[in-house]
């Protein structure tokens, strides 16, 4: 964040499930395909002036290998704009660690950002679908905040951690949100939680706190659902503004136009 500029802008994308092939298909959708839709619209649009970081919050693969995070890595360098990477349940946190493992693109976990921190956590409990944050996590998170007390704090994780009202999808909360929320609640300057997983908007107020989700790049989940249900909403992407005095401002951007082939199965994927 610089003199000239009041605020520092971020680029949410979540949620890609980048297949092992470019030509893949999720439900019949091509993934990879709407994920280049999302970041060349959300770049072109944004022209004015340049993001100052993009934010992956996880399930960057659907079945994780070397060459699906190559090529998310080789499409990510040609924008040259700094990128932090979060693990989702369906990915490798190992494998995403080597290959995302370049000065700009990266699975950093602590950012400083003139009066900003971002803190990254990882909330994937391998081989289950259900968040979980260890300890580790957790007492990394408290000595981040307790550590830097004069800076605002955004946290990114994959897994939310209040209920979006459906009853599957809540199955897969953050197994110690309250643990999480509870430590956030003893230092004021954390204004913000985003995080991916849920493939639907959210934007919840509670105290000072301001919890944020993002729709999937591909397929999206169908609020207020009690059974696993997808719909052909367009994919979408979350703008940040971060501003010096600690305000955030948001706002939730779509492709213009519905998914096209869409399988509506009741099984998952």
């Amino acid at each position: 964040m610089t003199a000239k500029q009041s605020y520092f802008s971020i680029l949410q994308l979540s949620d890609l499930h980048i297949l092992p092939t470019s030509n893949g298909r999720l439900l019949g959708i091509a993934t990879e395909h709407y994920f280049h839709a999302c970041l060349e619209q959300a770049v072109r649009l944004r022209s004015r002036q340049a993001f100052d970081l993009i934010l992956l919050t996880g399930d960057l693969a659907q079945d994780p290998c070397l060459a699906s995070y190559q090529r998310l890595l080789n499409t990510l360098d040609t924008y040259k704009i700094p990128c932090i990477c979060l693990p989702g349940n369906h990915d490798d946190y190992e494998l995403m660690q080597q290959v995302f493992n370049t000065d700009n693109i990266n699975c950093q976990k602590q950012l400083l950002l003139a009066n900003w921190q971002l803190i990254s956590l990882n909330s994937q409990v391998p081989g289950k679908a259900e968040g979980h944050l260890s300890k580790k996590e957790l007492n990394f998170l408290e000595h981040c905040l307790s550590e830097n007390p004069n800076r605002h704090a955004l946290i990114a994780v994959h897994h939310h951690c209040l209920a979006t009202q459906s009853l599957w999808m809540d199955t897969m909360i953050l197994d110690n949100s309250q643990e999480f929320l509870a430590i956030i609640d003893k230092y004021p300057q954390a204004k913000v939680i985003t995080n991916g997983h849920i493939h639907q908007v959210m934007d919840i107020k509670t105290g000072n706190l301001r919890v944020l989700g993002v729709p999937s790049t591909c397929f999206q989940f169908t609020p207020k659902s009690a059974e696993f249900s997808v719909n052909d909403t367009a994919p979408g992407y979350r703008l940040i503004d971060l501003y010096e005095d600690g305000r955030v401002e948001s706002e939730v951007m779509r492709l213009p136009s519905p998914l096209l082939g869409l399988n509506m199965n009741k099984q998952g994927y």
